[in-house]
Formats: structure tokens, sequence, C-alpha cells
């Protein structure tokens, strides 16, 4: 999907027009601030959140007096619409699929934050793109974008997602049985939203991201990797037929992906300190303990078996989140309630190793297909935590 870099914007066209889709989240604040550094680059055009923090909302209406703008669902898919160079895309869960189809259909520039759109909507996303119209906005993937442009993809034997790890790298499966929503919420590495943050303590969110980079660079499930790299200063690679590793590195930082994502292919001077080479530098990769965080496997299973199976795993997981957040569900039971669902999915099925067979209500998926099965999974992981607290 990544394909081709489109044409670099020529400053002498003026800055270039941003639509920014979850303004009052981590990534639509970080992107506000860039656009209020660099006014020669951006002019904000439009403005829309979910309305959890109307006074913040507000106030960037105030300050950018975007041409559109508005809280919700339908706000999002018309500022979407809007014609701009970019849509940022920092929306949280499955409600920002209609917007990231609204941008492609514009034909718009996707800076996309909001990886779920593209994992539940899969091959109704994919399909929309036009080449280079998708960049990456998540660090893994902005990552190995940049990776990428150093060889021909036929020259790419893998990509290598790496991972912190969470709060509890290192514990095995026993020592997480207790684990209480404060600690899964204390991420060692990375200020983020408490569902984003809850998912990178189960590694949920990098099972998450290995249907992603699936979808955006189109290569199978088996050349896809995991790593624990607990510093996240390398925030992927990708290695190549040759036997060449490229790696992108920098602090910890948001900021560098979303500024990508506003220009790609070109890059800001000065985004975020880089790397200090004058201090000694120690990186450390751990593989991947499943046992203990088996959440990536059943990732792998359910994009291997495609259909609305990402959906499903995405829509039981965040139903999961909220009961685990509420103190109703024990935090190895949000991977377990996930992989239950999947198995009970219309016409899905696990086996007894855990790998989902059929795709479930059809290949050819449409938007509607994918909404009723996000709506089947949160219904049906609500019915079986009910059933659970009844025991």
């Amino acid at each position: 999907m990544t394909g081709t870099d489109p044409r670099p914007h020529d400053p002498a066209d003026g800055p270039r027009d941003v639509v920014v889709l979850g303004s009052t989240g981590s990534i639509g604040t970080q992107a506000l601030d860039l656009a209020r550094r660099h006014p020669d680059r951006f002019r904000v055009v439009g403005l829309t959140a979910g309305g959890s923090n109307q006074d913040l909302f507000d106030a960037q209406v105030a300050e950018f007096a975007p041409a559109v703008s508005g809280l919700g669902e339908q706000a999002s898919v018309e500022a979407a619409a809007h014609p701009c160079d970019v849509v940022l895309n920092g929306i949280t869960g499955a409600v920002g699929l209609r917007p990231t189809l609204a941008a492609l259909e514009a034909g718009s520039t996707l800076a996309l934050a909001n990886k779920e759109s593209l994992i539940i909507g899969g091959p109704v996303v994919t399909a929309a793109a036009r080449p280079g119209q998708v960049v990456p906005v998540d660090s893994e993937h902005s990552a190995l974008a940049q990776c990428l442009r150093a060889g021909d993809p036929a020259e790419v034997r893998r990509l290598v997602l790496t991972a912190s790890g969470g709060p509890f790298r290192g514990r095995t499966r026993a020592e997480l049985a207790a684990v209480t929503p404060a600690e899964a919420l204390d991420h060692p590495t990375w200020a983020m939203g408490p569902v984003i943050t809850v998912n990178s303590a189960t590694l949920v969110n990098k099972g998450l991201e290995v249907i992603e980079a699936h979808l955006l660079f189109g290569l199978p499930f088996e050349a896809i990797e995991v790593v624990v790299h607990p510093t996240s200063v390398v925030h992927s690679m990708v290695e190549f037929h040759d036997g060449s590793t490229l790696v992108q590195a920098s602090p910890p930082t948001m900021m560098i992906p979303i500024a990508l994502g506003l220009t790609w292919p070109e890059r800001l001077v000065d985004v975020a300190p880089a790397v200090d080479w004058t201090q000694a530098q120690t990186w450390e990769f751990h593989p991947l303990d499943e046992e203990a965080f088996p959440a990536v496997s059943l990732a792998r299973a359910a994009g291997a078996a495609g259909g609305t199976a990402p959906a499903v795993y995405n829509a039981a997981n965040e139903v999961c989140v909220e009961a685990f957040l509420d103190g109703s569900l024990p935090f190895l039971a949000i991977v377990e309630t996930v992989g239950e669902v999947l198995g009970a999915r219309p016409g899905g099925s696990a086996s007894g190793d855990g790998v989902l067979s059929s795709p479930g209500i059809g290949d050819l998926l449409t938007v509607d297909d994918v909404l009723a099965a996000d709506t089947w999974a949160r219904e049906e992981t609500r019915s079986l935590l009910s059933r659970r607290e009844a025991r």
C-alpha cells in the first residue's frame, strides 16, 4: 500500500492543507504542535475529536480556525472528505474506519495512526488506496517505510518489528496472574492512552502491528517477526536477502513519525533530538516469550485467516480491556477471551493449536461486513464476560 513515494510537495505551492482527526488525543495534539511550530509548512483546515475534552477542542478550533470542525464519527467522515493535502487519522478504535475510507476516496494522502481501520478493514481499505497514498504513523511502521526506501521490495527477506516488552517484560505467565490495572498502565517507555497502554502490556498492540505490517507492505506473515527491545531506540528493522539489516533509530518519540506522516517523503528539520553518540549506547534485543504473551501468535492466526477475523480480534480486545480497567476481568483473561471469541465467530473455529480455520463472513468484504463483525464480536465478548462473572 505504501508503494511509490508521492510527488514531493513544492514549498512554492504554499503550506500543506492538513485535516487532523482525533485532535485532542496524543497524536492529534502533537501534530498540532508541529503545525504551530511550522506555519510555513502546514495550514490546519479541519479538526475533529470524540468529545471527551470539549474545552481543549474549543481552544484548538479558536486557535486554528479550520474550515471544517466537529465532534463525533460523522464529523470525522465529513472532515476526511474535505479537500486537502493530508488527512491525519489519529482516532482510536474501529470508529476510524469510515473516515479512513473517506480520506482515500477524496484522494488525499492518509497519514494513518488509526491502525484499527486498516486492520479491521483489510482488503476494503487496501482496495481503496492508490500506491503511495497511505503513510504509516505508528513508529514501527514508519521505521519500516524509511528502511524500505534503501532497497527494492524484491530484495526484502523479512520485517522485524521491535517491542518494548511493556511493563511486564521478563515475567512468566504465572507471574502475570495478579497484574493490576495500575501496573499495566505504568509503561516504562511510552506515554499513551489507557487502551493502547494496556495493549502494550498484553502485546495485543504488537499483534495488531503484525497484521498492519502485512497489509501495508505485502509481506507474508512468516516474513514478519517481533523482537523485544526494551529501550525503544530502534523502532524496527528490515532484513534484505544479502544478509544486511537496516535499522531506524531515535530516542522514543512520536514526533518524528507524525512529522513524516505530514511531509512524506520529505523531512522537517530538528523535529526531535537524535541519539546522542557522545554517550555510551547499549541496545538489547530479546526473543519474544510467546507462552507468557500469546497475543502475537493469536493475531498471526487471525491475520492469516483473513475475512472478518482481524475485526473480531480487535473488537473483542477493546471490550476486554474495558473490563480489565474497571476491575472485572483478570489480566491474563484478556487474550484468553479474545481467543474464545475468535473461535466462536460466524463461519470460524479454532483448532487445538489455536489456528483459525475459515475466513468468516466472506472473502469479499464490504464495510457493512466489517462493522457487522465488529458489533457481533463486542456483543459476544460481553456475553462471555457476563457468563464468566456468573460462575
